[in-house]
């Protein structure tokens, strides 16, 4: 049976957009996929393909990142953009190579170079990807004169308060624990923590969504080296290589659109769906994790994640909180890399990123995470 491995990821440190002079989308991707190949020990020119993940930008960005910043050795170079799930999406296709025996080594190389403030529609002479998701919210709670991010979850946490009793604090926690986590991570955009009190009382962006709930924008790329079973034990990279037990992929389903539902409409469904798939391929139960890296672009859709993960049963994840099962001492350890809220969010590299800090909190990585809490 083929098996993917990763022999090494890394990502360079989060930053503020604009925070460096000179520091554009090809240094981003030289810093990152330079250190991952560094610490995989392999050259640039073991690698058969690149997959390479961004959103702001001109065609063609992810050769311009890798040509003159990596190598030019003529591989195919594929330009991946799917929003915030870009970073992940190029990391699937490139494990698909693999397992289909197309090539043993493959890049997945994820960055964003970002504007300032909340996120703006680029092209306004055309139909808006997500027009069908928001007609739902609009059909429920109205539009109101606020970032559209912020009011498609925060209406998803409105939801859940109505349906469940959820109360605000319970979204105010999970902020209040990833900004906690994040001043044991280097990398990290923020670094600092905050009391319960200084969360809910921060601005509001949205109803009861203040920004220390919202993930910043930012600049920074990751980098993952993953190859197949055979590239591992031949080159030696067994101590380093991180087996991928099962990955899935999943989009929208009909309850997204016809279920009145902001919990659905953000994904609710599609999480779960993917969730079952994965545990089911890798023989495991949600139980049977310790650490967990999800998408916590506001702290409302690391709640509603919870459930969708089955960490809980729906409507459950209030109680979760409250019993401390997301941090050091519970159950599960979500986040410890500070999350999206503080490890920041450049769109193209999240997702690679995302299995880098849980690699790294689990010690594979060669510990420049930081000081890991213990318990």
């Amino acid at each position: 049976m083929l098996v993917c491995k990763v022999p090494e990821s890394d990502n360079i440190t989060f930053e503020k957009p604009g925070s460096r002079e000179d520091f554009d989308y090809p240094n981003m991707a030289e810093e990152a996929g330079q250190k991952a190949l560094s610490d995989a020990g392999i050259p640039y020119s073991a690698v058969e393909q690149a997959y390479v993940g961004y959103v702001y930008g001109d065609s063609t960005c992810g050769q311009r990142a890798v040509y003159h910043s990596l190598g030019l050795t003529g591989i195919p170079v594929v330009n991946v953009n799917n929003n915030c799930a870009t970073g992940s999406t190029a990391l699937f296709m490139a494990r698909q190579v693999i397992q289909g025996g197309l090539a043993n080594c493959v890049l997945a190389l994820g960055f964003e170079k970002m504007e300032r403030g909340s996120l703006t529609s680029k092209f306004m002479d055309r139909e808006n990807p997500v027009g069908k998701h928001m007609e739902v919210m609009v059909n429920k709670y109205g539009l109101a004169a606020a970032p559209v991010a912020s009011q498609m979850f925060g209406n998803a946490g409105k939801e859940h308060m109505e349906k469940y009793g959820t109360k605000v604090e319970h979204f105010a926690k999970i902020a209040w624990k990833n900004h906690s986590h994040s001043t044991n991570n280097l990398n990290s955009q923020f670094q600092k923590e905050y009391s319960l009190e200084e969360i809910l009382q921060s601005r509001k962006v949205f109803d009861f969504l203040t920004v220390l709930q919202c993930c910043p924008t930012s600049d920074g790329a990751a980098a993952a080296i993953l190859a197949s079973e055979e590239f591992v034990r031949n080159n030696g990279l067994e101590s380093k290589a991180v087996e991928i037990v099962a990955q899935e992929m999943t989009t929208d389903f009909p309850s997204s659109f016809e279920e009145n539902s902001c919990i659905k409409a953000v994904g609710y469904d599609m999480t779960k769906e993917a969730a079952k798939r994965c545990f089911s391929k890798a023989g495991l139960k949600p139980e049977d994790v310790d650490v967990i890296e999800l998408h916590d672009c506001f702290s409302v859709n690391e709640l509603i994640t919870y459930e969708a993960l089955g960490l809980c049963p729906e409507g459950k994840a209030g109680e979760l909180i409250e019993r401390g099962d997301n941090t050091y001492g519970g159950k599960w350890v979500i986040n410890p890399s500070g999350g999206l809220i503080s490890k920041g969010h450049p769109l193209g590299a999240t997702g690679v990123s995302m299995w880098w800090g849980g690699a790294e909190c689990l010690g594979l990585a060669n510990g420049r995470l930081g000081n890991i809490p213990s318990g």
